[in-house]
């Protein structure tokens, strides 16, 4: 799972690139008997689907309506629907794939989800994140949703506390999708941006995610301008690049926590699959097609990869790429080692970056007081239900 601050937030991370993990084909068929979800359906799937059934191309935009826009929580509630054909729909699909298990708040109104997946019970957490108060001190209504793209991680990060259980799969483009449903309907409010930052690597689920991209984009789905999403991802180059030929002009964060190949192979697996050379030569490529301004989440861990040395290294790839860099003191994972940084070593890092003119910010976390970390909450719940043996842990 990779790692981005929004307004202030921030967790850990996780990386994800095992061929297990991965998806990069197109999002194979449920097995059978398996009812899809249906937010993860687009207007043509609907439209197809009615077809079949002999009904008209409207009744699919209808149901994309209730979906999305009246947000019916059952297919009996569609009232504009036939009763045959809103049973028919019941038998055939899972309206919510996702359903709320535990709600934290924290004291600065960060919010974090746990959520059941209905196709086999396993958890997710998703992080809903209020933007930083203006300069008036009043609290901003803005809303940015962190969502998970995975369950757990195939990655052994040596910071991160979603993987500590290890990887069990894919999320399908639905329960993605319905993370941010079910978020809005717990929490009453409207999001305004979504970030693939949640549990898994984002680009490892490369089908479901970008399908999931395009149905949160979709003027007939949830509706959030493409430079409100932002995925994040841990340095799949390959993945990259093929990010950047999507559609949706999305945004995108590396979380990179290393500016030299021997700090980044130390913490992050991912490196040694694709170091930093060749994920740079991605990066160039996702620059010259999008033209948008990269961000590197860089972790600061004390005594790992704060030295002023990786700060030279991070400046001059920095502006190298003309990225902005997000500097965050690492948030204490309960049973791992790491630890933040003095204040004044973080200081002098940030020093380095300004002294190099490169856009810099030096995060605070949100969410501290709830365990924000992704990973934390659903790591306790499933070893106390047994669902993770106590040793995986």
């Amino acid at each position: 799972m990779p790692t981005l601050s929004i307004d202030g937030f921030f967790r850990v991370e996780i990386v994800t690139s095992s061929p297990a993990a991965t998806s990069e084909s197109p999002p194979a068929p449920p097995p059978a008997g398996e009812r899809p979800a249906a937010p993860g359906l687009s207007l043509d799937d609907w439209t197809a689907w009615m077809k079949e059934r002999g009904e008209s191309a409207y009744r699919a935009k209808q149901v994309v309506e209730w979906i999305f826009k009246k947000r019916a929580a059952a297919f009996a509630e569609m009232s504009s629907l036939g009763a045959d054909l809103r049973a028919a729909l019941d038998a055939a699909f899972r309206l919510r794939p996702v359903s709320l298990v535990k709600a934290e708040g924290a004291a600065d109104a960060t919010r974090k989800f746990l959520f059941r997946l209905e196709k086999d019970g396993r958890l997710v957490e998703t992080v809903l994140i209020p933007a930083t108060p203006g300069l008036d001190g009043d609290r901003s209504d803005r809303l940015t949703l962190c969502v998970s793209s995975q369950v757990g991680c195939a990655y052994d990060c040596k910071f991160c506390a979603s993987g500590l259980a290890g990887f069990a799969r894919n999320l399908d483009a639905g329960e993605i999708v319905g993370q941010l449903l079910e978020a809005e309907r717990v929490s009453g409010g409207r999001v305004d941006n979504v970030v693939f930052m949640g549990m898994g690597e984002p680009l490892a689920n490369f089908a479901n995610v970008t399908r999931a991209i395009g149905i949160l984009n979709a003027h007939w789905g949830v509706g959030i301008g493409a430079r409100h999403i932002t995925v994040s991802t841990s340095g799949l180059a390959p993945q990259i690049e093929k990010l950047a030929a999507i559609e949706v002009p999305v945004r995108l964060a590396v979380s990179l926590h290393g500016a030299t190949d021997p700090v980044r192979d130390r913490i992050m697996p991912v490196n040694r699959q694709y170091p930093l050379d060749r994920l740079f030569a991605a990066l160039r490529v996702w620059s010259e097609r999008r033209k948008q301004k990269i961000t590197f989440e860089y972790i600061l861990i004390d005594g790992v990869n704060d030295g002023l040395d990786e700060a030279e290294h991070l400046a001059r790839r920095g502006r190298a790429l003309g990225a902005k860099v997000n500097l965050i003191p690492y948030n204490t994972v309960e049973g791992l080692e790491w630890k933040r940084p003095p204040v004044r070593r973080q200081q002098a890092f940030f020093q380095v970056l300004q002294r190099h003119r490169v856009p810099c910010t030096l995060r605070r976390e949100k969410g501290h007081d709830i365990a924000a970390a992704c990973g934390q909450l659903r790591l306790r719940e499933e070893t106390a239900a047994g669902i993770i043996p106590p040793g995986r842990a």
